[in-house]
């Protein structure tokens, strides 16, 4: 089929998101005279009112950067960590076996806050309160409300009403749960904006100033002040059916500040791939690309049942080394060399065969032992509503009954400068935690993807950033910038996100129609979210694949589910064409609201 709509070119600029009002406010700003960045910026902070059930304001946040006319990358880490008071032995004593998946317990510290504040005063020209009109008046005037946030508040609603009373004067309205397509209105996260503002422009004129007065005003003034109170309020309901405290501090949020450092990368032909460190999934896709080098992808042909056996099966190789190798850098020496090294690369390359795997397989980088902990099933007394089963998830979304869930947003922002972004901020979702009602929004649940095994780079400690699943990507071909992508998706967005590029690359698809094309992933390893459910053998494929295709992959051992037709991702793209005179974007049609813009 034809792709559903063409590829966006333009010369201005261009921006991609998961939501149609973000990418035309960040399209205002670079009309505006901004850049990519403060583009960036502005649309991250309008996905937090118009998808709350995939992100907020006490969420994480993941970016990968690239400025004009620089040989350099960078990732900005706005994964905070756990509170310096939670360690393993805290769930032991509480008489647990795993981390819930929402309520107070798993809260690490909100860095999205802080992410984008370090973007837009790294890379960024714009004040703050240019970037954060546009998201003060959807939440102050309200905005059409997803049908997908409506059946959360919806399902959630007694929750709301009886436990978690913040969530329900933030999203019920006169203690009813508001219709799809209504006018939705958060007046006390616009407040919080307002607030910020306020705090920025009293500290001073200058604009890097203001924006580190911004920052203050939300770790060290009123926002942690009215976090700490919160928290102090007493215990709440969570996923266990129990209430439990929570462990976050106002001294956790004041010593945490987001990093920037030149991000990992990994070359693919004439591209140079760029990622994310390995305090989050990210490195999963240079590891793929390393194994698929090998292959010769071309000649299977795109769609074919090699071709999908090929990048599954090494998709499994990076994802058992992502289970067994990647927690945060700052306290454990994680092997990214030596998992990027060519030798290890055809090592493991060579444990592709004719048949599918069912096992996790990692390898031993640089001669060192693999670990793979076991992750303990909760032990939770049988739910006895609809609303108690969907906190014993820890993915934001309400579930449906296929496994074509998704969560999470994405942005992606170029400029005719040649600056180009891609961020991807989860996180602080509705259903995750109770919200603050005085700031109108709920702290993320980030710590569920912490193991509980010791001596593992992902264990849990004080202080620790637990793996996130972001993972945006940028991408420069011959050294001149070429396209950033990202797309929701928890442990999929690696494999979701390999499609497209491969799509683009190898098979000459443009951005568009390479958001379009049959998507697929496994789920063979254990999920990051609660209660890390895994599949061995499975291969998701939306039914758009060739029932010949179907039965090859069967034959090969594999478990083949089809899903719905474009169901699967919502990948958004902004970049240049390859003579560099023109930016272009592109957007899937996957749930309809993720929308490109250019001009």
């Amino acid at each position: 089929m034809p792709p559903s709509k063409p590829e966006l070119t333009g010369t201005t600029g261009a921006v991609a998101s998961t939501h149609w009002l973000a990418s035309a406010a960040g399209m205002r700003i670079l009309a505006n005279g901004g850049n990519a960045f403060d583009a960036a910026v502005a649309a991250g902070f309008v996905l937090q009112v118009v998808e709350p059930h995939f992100n907020g304001l006490g969420g994480d946040l993941s970016v990968v950067a690239h400025r004009a006319k620089s040989d350099d990358v960078q990732q900005i880490c706005g994964q905070g960590p756990m509170p310096q008071a939670v360690s393993i032995d805290t769930f032991a004593e509480l008489g647990l076996n795993s981390i819930p998946g929402s309520g107070l317990l798993p809260a690490c510290v909100p860095g999205a806050f802080g992410g984008w504040m370090r973007l837009l005063a790294e890379f960024g020209t714009m004040h703050l309160a240019d970037v954060l009109q546009p998201a003060i008046g959807y939440a102050d005037n309200g905005f059409p409300l997803l049908a997908e946030t409506a059946q959360a508040i919806e399902v959630l609603a007694p929750l709301f009403r009886e436990e978690w009373t913040g969530s329900g004067q933030t999203y019920l309205k006169g203690g009813a749960a508001p219709a799809a397509g209504s006018r939705f209105r958060n007046p006390a996260l616009a407040n919080t904006y307002q607030r910020l503002i306020k705090a920025a422009e009293s500290a001073s004129t200058d604009r890097e100033a203001q924006i580190q007065a911004a920052h203050d005003a939300y770790y060290k003034g009123f926002v942690a002040e009215e976090i700490s109170e919160f928290l102090a309020s007493g215990p709440m309901l969570d996923a266990t059916g129990r209430r439990h405290r929570g462990l976050l501090t106002a001294d956790d949020l004041a010593q945490w500040q987001a990093t920037v450092e030149t991000a990992p990368s990994h070359g693919y032909g004439p591209y140079q791939v760029f990622k994310p460190g390995p305090w989050s999934q990210g490195p999963v896709f240079l590891q793929q690309l390393a194994l698929l080098d090998g292959f010769d992808l071309k000649k299977m042909g795109q769609g074919s049942a090699d071709y999908l056996h090929t990048v599954t099966e090494c998709t499994k190789l990076a994802m058992a080394d992502r289970e067994a190798w990647y927690g945060d850098p700052a306290f454990s020496d994680v092997p990214l060399a030596a998992l990027l090294d060519e030798d290890y690369s055809r090592e493991r390359r060579a444990l592709v065969g004719p048949r599918a795997s069912l096992s996790l397989r990692p390898g031993a980088p640089g001669g060192r032992t693999s670990f793979i902990p076991e992750r303990s099933e909760p032990d939770y007394p049988e739910a006895e509503s609809e609303w108690m089963s969907q906190l014993r998830n820890g993915l934001p979304t309400i579930l449906q009954e296929t496994t074509t869930k998704g969560d999470t947003v994405t942005v992606t922002a170029v400029d005719r400068h040649g600056n180009m972004v891609a961020a991807t901020p989860s996180g602080g979702w509705l259903k995750s935690s109770p919200a603050i009602a005085s700031l109108g929004f709920p702290l993320g649940t980030r710590g569920q993807c912490g193991y509980l095994t010791p001596d593992h780079p992902n264990s849990l400690a004080p202080g620790k950033r637990p793996r996130t699943t972001l993972s945006p990507t940028v991408v420069l071909r011959d050294g001149r910038p070429y396209v950033a992508f990202g797309t929701p998706g928890g442990d999929r967005q690696d494999q979701w996100t390999l499609q497209f590029f491969l799509n683009v690359v190898d098979f000459g698809l443009d951005f568009q129609a390479a958001t379009e094309t049959t998507a697929f992933h496994t789920d063979q390893v254990p999920a990051s979210f609660t209660p890390h459910a895994h599949r061995p053998g499975v291969l998701v494929a939306e039914e758009t694949c060739d029932p010949a295709v179907v039965e090859q992959l069967a034959q090969r051992g594999h478990e083949v589910e089809l899903v719905p037709a474009y169901s699967l991702g919502r990948v958004c793209a902004a970049g240049f064409t390859e003579d560099q005179e023109f930016v272009r974007a592109a957007a899937s049609p996957r749930k309809r609201h993720a929308y490109a813009v250019a001009e």
